[in-house]
């Protein structure tokens, strides 16, 4: 079995709460430095939703991996809750980075991204900024620009009303200090951000854990829509791994990310909803295998 450490680490901002999952054999007295994966979740998520799922995984095929909270969600510090930043996510990776690249079971010039869904674009943008990314595994990838946030929410005139929307609410927060909140996910409430019912997120069995709140920050529209993901890919030079689906999200923006990849790549298609790839078997195990094989090759 994996080993598992609580571990906290300084963000920007905040102290940030992470696992870190070590290969069983980590605690030998022959014990070597292995590679450290950094894995980010789906937007809005906490670590116990995914991001947890696939750095254990990760470590039970040899890696060091490290799963964690962004600033403002689950354990760890920071304000606003449940704030949806790509900019501040991209910073408190580089932070993780930092920690998983300290670690005395870890080696510091073998450094891997995995992103679910979200966190694609927030290891691309990563990885785009820092050399030490040697190596990026992106599972189920929502990798949008402005013609896919349109195709997504509503067209021009739905981007626009959303960011609006996002701008009232930025001025409530800075006059008052309160947070305009809707909820991430709802089948009743049309102000969701997924606007949908989703049984990964409801049920308390999968994602509905009491760790996630399943609440949005209103005024983090605006860095969500204009967050170019797909422009990303030509300043991206490490070797990148794909796994999707067709029945998953958005798989024309992952094609075109894909296509403008300045460095090596592959691309793994396979079966599933979008939902299946965060907790279910067979996609979780065939995604991490993947992406296993990938980063032995490449880190």
């Amino acid at each position: 079995m994996p080993l598992r450490e609580q571990v906290t680490f300084a963000g920007d901002t905040a102290k940030l709460a992470g696992h870190l999952f070590l290969p069983d054999t980590a605690g030998t007295d022959d014990a070597v430095p292995v590679s450290g994966v950094v894995v980010a979740g789906t937007w809005t998520s906490v670590k116990e939703q995914m991001a947890d799922r696939y750095a254990e995984e990760l470590a039970r095929r040899g890696f060091a991996a490290l799963s964690f909270d962004f600033t403002g969600y689950g354990e760890s510090g920071g304000e606003p809750r449940d704030f949806e930043s790509p900019e501040l996510k991209v910073r408190d990776l580089r932070a993780a980075a930092d920690f998983l690249t300290g670690h005395p079971a870890v080696s510091d010039s073998n450094l891997g991204a995995l992103g679910v869904c979200a966190g694609a674009m927030y290891v691309s943008a990563f990885a785009a900024q820092d050399s030490r990314v040697r190596s990026l595994a992106l599972v189920a990838p929502w990798l949008h620009d402005r013609r896919i946030c349109e195709e997504n929410y509503g067209g021009p005139e739905g981007v626009e009303a959303k960011k609006a929307a996002a701008t009232e609410a930025r001025r409530r927060y800075e006059e008052t200090g309160e947070v305009a909140y809707v909820p991430v996910v709802s089948g009743s409430d049309p102000d969701a951000a997924m606007p949908f019912d989703i049984d990964f997120y409801l049920n308390p069995q999968r994602g509905g854990i009491p760790q996630w709140p399943n609440r949005f920050a209103v005024m983090a529209w605006t860095g969500w829509l204009d967050f170019d993901a797909v422009a990303l890919a030509p300043q991206v030079t490490a070797p990148v791994l794909l796994v999707h689906s067709e029945d998953a999200a958005i798989p024309d923006g992952a094609r075109r990310f894909h296509d403008d990849l300045a460095g090596s790549k592959h691309f793994v298609w396979t079966e599933g909803t979008q939902f299946d790839f965060y907790d279910q078997s067979p996609q979780v195990s065939f995604a991490a295998d993947a992406a296993a094989e990938h980063f032995a090759r490449t880190l």
